[in-house]
């Protein structure tokens, strides 16, 4: 039996691509977006009461990793990307209807929008369902998860003189923790595993509406060296 189910708003997000965002919510909490809810659910009464909670669950499309076959196993970035498991047994985007889950903070509630931190939404992402988190039920105190039983170990983080400038600049601008997101979404390391890039090797993103340049100076150690407008 097929089912049909319809976005009730889209995500507006500091994340313009998939590179670089973090592999789970709550990673970056200086990344922030807006929810924009569509009619019917923008007019308030749909949101009342959410106030009074601090986080929610969003149900989203993984809306450009759709595909017409589904996998059965996948190949996990926590396993370096050359281990696969069992599609149930990730959260790989590879969905088998393409169907993500976050957990993020609720900042603030507005009639036809809710403003949202520590995503991991890609800009224009189609929410499905959002759901009230209730910490007695959905924190469960022993639970474990024997291949990601911790967040993954950061690496270090710095910046040229003229990028941490840009960047400062860029943020004042923007009115958003510009420096704080690039730190955070770095230091999850977003280079491909299987990669051990040359220092001569330059890695782009874009943020908001900024893109950002580093390289590995090291393997493990990352070194930011332009903040800059982009040019579209």
């Amino acid at each position: 039996m097929d089912y049909k189910v319809s976005p009730v708003g889209f995500m507006r997000s500091c994340f313009k691509e998939k590179f670089a965002i973090p592999r789970q919510p709550q990673l970056a909490p200086a990344a922030r977006g807006v929810l924009e809810l569509v009619p019917p659910f923008d007019t308030g009464e749909a949101v009342a009461g959410l106030e009074q909670c601090s986080h929610v669950w969003l149900l989203f499309l993984f809306h450009q990793a759709l595909e017409d076959k589904p996998r059965l196993k996948v190949r996990p970035p926590r396993l370096g990307g050359n281990a696969s498991m069992g599609v149930f047994a990730t959260r790989a985007t590879h969905r088998p209807n393409g169907i993500g889950q976050s957990v993020v903070t609720l900042e603030k509630v507005e009639p036809g929008r809710l403003l949202l931190s520590g995503i991991d939404l890609l800009d224009g992402t189609p929410v499905l369902d959002i759901k009230p988190y209730v910490p007695y039920a959905d924190s469960i105190a022993g639970a474990s998860n024997g291949m990601a039983s911790a967040p993954p170990a950061a690496i270090a983080v710095e910046w040229s003189d003229e990028a941490l400038v840009q960047a400062h600049e860029h943020a004042q601008r923007l009115a958003e923790p510009l420096v704080a997101l690039i730190e955070q979404c770095l230091a999850q390391d977003p280079r491909p595993a299987y990669q051990v890039p040359p220092p001569e090797r330059v890695y782009g993103v874009k943020f908001w509406d900024v893109q950002v340049r580093w390289h590995y100076p090291e393997p493990e150690r990352i070194r930011v060296l332009e903040v800059v407008a982009d040019p579209v």
